[in-house]
């Protein structure tokens, strides 16, 4: 994607930019993950510091989920034609390039997304990913950040405040971050991750619930083998 020359918000200084205004999953597969990891429109300013997502116009669409989104950021202040001056070639785009037996009525409906955080939330919903399980996740990550930069004497009573938090997905979420930090060669984080890991097993319920059952099912994988080596596994020895 050709760079684009832009104004910096803060200092009003030029800055190269990569700016995308249509993000078509019909002919662009990478589309949805490169507008959901705020990596699109993202500008550093070598000048003042600045970084942050650059105010543009997005059309956004996805013909599997049939959503066809629109989004004008309010910080260009623009009036309504103006506006419709803008997306309306972005909106005839996405349509030509669809072929005639294709073309449905959703396109005829495009959608106004207020802020850039509803229009994020209405592409995971569609993916059948709701507005709460998102915080959820995000309440997660707060706490797995507080449970990181806490002290080992007070660990333990970060653990038991707020252990309504911790459930399997947050294990889930736990021993992801694990196994990326261990592919990113960063040994140091994955080691405090998993000592955090230990620790949240042996003092929450959770934790001894899921070690039990880990237990359990190494103990079924034992006797198995077990069977097998007397004789082979016969439907009696197996139940």
């Amino acid at each position: 994607m050709p760079q684009t020359t832009v104004q910096c918000p803060r200092c009003r200084q030029p800055v190269g930019a990569d700016v995308q205004q249509l993000f078509d999953n019909a002919v662009d597969p990478a589309a949805k993950q490169r507008i959901l990891s705020g990596a699109a429109n993202f500008i550093q300013c070598p000048s003042c510091g600045y970084q942050g997502m650059l105010a543009t116009p997005i059309v956004y669409h996805d013909p599997q989920k049939e959503l066809l989104l629109t989004y004008f950021p309010p910080d260009l202040r623009m009036g309504v034609n103006e506006q419709e001056k803008l997306i309306g070639p972005l909106i005839n785009q996405v349509v030509n390039r669809l072929p005639l037996e294709q073309r449905k009525a959703y396109l005829l409906r495009p959608r106004t997304m207020l802020t850039f955080e509803l229009l994020m939330e209405t592409i995971l919903e569609a993916d059948g990913i709701t507005k709460q399980m998102i915080e959820d996740q995000q309440k997660r990550l707060n706490l797995l950040q507080k449970l990181i930069s806490t002290t080992p004497d007070k660990l333990k009573d970060a653990i038991k405040n707020d252990e309504a938090l911790i459930d399997v997905d947050f294990f889930n979420l736990l021993t992801r971050l694990v196994e990326a930090s261990l592919a990113q060669g960063d040994q140091n984080s994955a080691q405090k991750l998993a000592e955090l890991q230990k620790t949240l097993i042996a003092e929450t319920k959770v934790g001894q619930e899921m070690q039990t059952q880990a237990k359990e099912a190494e103990e079924a994988v034992r006797s198995l083998q077990e069977a097998s080596k007397n004789g082979g596994l016969t439907r009696e020895g197996l139940l």
